[in-house]
């Protein structure tokens, strides 16, 4: 399929596969090359979540994300994380949209709206600006294929996706002091987002929401003083939130930070031969850790 351009305006673009297989657009526009790489993103983070929620990205990253009861809650945490952000965003969610929160949603204005279905109220309501991207998502996103192909130097790069999510099971705590039945329900939930995130990344949760995140930072140090600003920005309290880091800390100058932020609880790959010095501060300090021995580069 021909699209009307690339990444920018003067870029020709074109996409090779059967987007109506996956998805049936309900209204809006002709969907564009950015379009498609933030509907793949909000897509593959989605499928890793069984409860319900709700993201909302921007340029492949998530902006804002939760984990409530309804859409509705889902939405109104999720954009309460990056209400600036949010705008010109894709909206993603695992369960059906209703009059609720389509009301909500349609408050701000957003190029693309995926869920698995919508209320006939819902649609009335989505359908009153006409360029809107309305998706109805035929898959759970996990069918997608599982190799990711990208031109490099005079060839292709190709590899297999990264799949893996961390359960409960998966975590070993390094420190003395062990992360609450909810802290560990935060850190799971945050390393799944900072899977998610453009590297070097950094995400801060509490109580299943994206407090702030900094992505795609040349230093890890940058991106953890990036989401703490960000928290700040948006009047969120970091005290009792946790820290998911996509690599390990080569120094402990990052839990340092973390802990004089608020943060009581960490989830890292683990894995530098320095870990010894995060840990011992953490200990020293009364935070928790826990490793998971995987690490979420994204480049």
């Amino acid at each position: 399929k021909t699209l009307r351009y690339g990444e920018n305006p003067h870029q020709k673009g074109v996409f090779y596969g059967d987007f109506n297989e996956a998805f049936e657009q309900l209204h809006g526009k002709e969907i564009s090359y950015n379009n498609l790489l933030d509907i793949d993103a909000a897509v593959s983070l989605m499928a890793d979540f069984d409860e319900t929620a709700l993201a909302i990205l921007k340029h492949n990253n998530a902006c804002g994300m939760a984990c409530r009861s309804t859409v509705k809650e889902c939405w109104d945490a999720a954009l309460a994380a990056d209400p600036v952000s949010a705008f010109g965003g894709i909206v993603v969610t695992n369960r059906i949209v209703d009059a609720e929160a389509a009301k909500a949603i349609n408050e701000i204005f957003f190029e693309a709206l995926i869920a698995p279905d919508y209320s006939q109220e819902a649609l009335h309501i989505l359908f009153q600006k006409k360029n809107r991207i309305i998706l109805k998502q035929k898959t759970t996103g996990k069918e997608t294929n599982n190799r990711q192909i990208r031109s490099a130097l005079n060839g292709f790069l190709v590899q297999d996706k990264d799949t893996s999510v961390q359960t409960k099971e998966d975590l070993t705590v390094v420190t003395a002091k062990a992360p609450t039945e909810k802290e560990v329900e935060d850190l799971l939930f945050a390393n799944i987002l900072v899977k998610h995130t453009k590297s070097n990344a950094i995400v801060l949760a509490k109580d299943k929401q994206l407090i702030a995140s900094g992505t795609g930072q040349t230093s890890r140090v940058d991106a953890l003083n990036q989401a703490i600003e960000k928290a700040g920005t948006f009047q969120f309290s970091l005290k009792g939130a946790v820290m998911a880091s996509d690599a390990f800390f080569p120094f402990p100058d990052c839990v340092e930070i973390a802990h004089k932020a608020g943060i009581t609880a960490v989830i890292q790959p683990g894995g530098s031969i320095r870990d010894a010095e995060s840990i011992a501060y953490c200990d020293k300090n009364g935070l928790a850790m826990a490793t998971t021995g995987i690490r979420h580069f994204k480049h």
